[in-house]
């Protein structure tokens, strides 16, 4: 009898170990996925941020008297490119998620003012490389898009994973933490700036 009792113990110790286990391995791979998928945002926010000043650059001819406009361009880029650096060694981090998209949010307002006012400017509405920066732009913000949604879908998934039973008991033991969502707070940021001629 005490040898079946010892079994019963060790076959119910081996299930739940190799519980623990299942568990632990299901959310660093959650983990691992929200990571990645941070990480192809990070791929085209950089890209986007490479196109900026080319973009500047070419307006920069035509908008002599648009010194400011150019330059708060520049400067939202500068401050969003620092924010998704400090996101990307941290993707999910609250505090860096936030930061981000306020960043994002303000390069994306800057972006809109200088389509706005390249507008008045008739010859660099028609110039080629204008319009073919405007159409990568275009491009890489729809990616960012894309890529966002991804990065949301696998932070969602990987905070119901380490928030339902039986994860819940050993993820707070293991070091999963919640993990925040990519997120524009105001909705006229939710919209990528207008670049049509």
């Amino acid at each position: 009898m005490g040898i079946f009792v010892g079994i019963a113990v060790v076959v119910v110790l081996l299930v739940l170990v190799l519980l623990v286990i299942g568990i632990y391995n299901k959310l660093v791979t959650l983990r691992n996925r929200y990571r990645n998928a941070f990480a192809q945002i990070d791929v085209q926010l950089k890209r986007r941020y490479d196109l900026i000043p080319n973009l500047v650059e070419t307006a920069k001819g035509y908008l002599k008297h648009e010194r400011e406009t150019l330059e708060a361009v520049i400067q939202a880029r500068n401050q969003a490119a620092a924010a998704g650096q400090k996101a990307a060694s941290q993707p999910g981090d609250p505090q860096a998620m936030r930061s981000l998209a306020g960043a994002e949010g303000q390069l994306s307002a800057a972006l809109g003012r200088l389509f706005v006012v390249v507008e008045a400017y008739p010859d660099l509405k028609a110039n080629q490389n204008m319009l073919a920066l405007q159409e990568e732009l275009t491009s890489t913000e729809n990616k960012i898009s894309f890529a966002r949604q991804a990065f949301n879908d696998a932070v969602t998934a990987y905070n119901i994973a380490r928030e339902t039973f039986p994860s819940v008991v050993f993820a707070g033991m293991f070091g999963f933490h919640p993990a925040d969502l990519f997120e524009i707070e105001e909705p006229d940021q939710r919209e990528a700036p207008k670049v049509s001629f």
